[in-house]
């Protein structure tokens, strides 16, 4: 297989990014739980090595949703096409993370994705 070939497979479509960003608190942010079905990790692994690092994500990278929050992004995606949503409103602990937490997420996993996405953020 080409290089060509198995760079395009390790793509992620802009358009399933898009659908994953919210609006909360006035910030654009994506969940815990997409942002680890995106790296190709557990949603737990994800928030394991946030702590482990925890020095690494002050409050302007991220923050925990409040049980009104959950409540209300669930019943607004429910109607919408959203993975994992329909799990979302039965979460105790939902982590959002602004763009520079997802940035940061990046040199904290070490999923393969999220080596070579730390690795192209480093390159530019």
């Amino acid at each position: 297989m080409s290089d060509k070939m198995s760079k395009d497979r390790s793509l992620i479509p802009v358009e399933r990014i898009e659908r994953a960003i919210l609006l909360i608190r006035g910030h654009k942010v994506m969940l815990d739980r997409d942002l680890a079905q995106l790296y190709g990790v557990e949603t737990r692994a994800l928030n394991q090595a946030v702590r482990r690092n925890i020095d690494r994500f002050p409050e302007d990278c991220m923050f925990r949703l409040t049980r009104e929050e959950i409540m209300r992004i669930s019943q607004f995606v429910i109607s919408s096409v959203h993975p994992g949503v329909k799990t979302l409103k039965f979460s105790k602990n939902v982590m959002a993370f602004t763009e520079h937490g997802v940035a940061m997420l990046s040199s904290v996993l070490r999923s393969k994705r999220a080596i070579h996405e730390e690795r192209c953020d480093n390159s530019s």
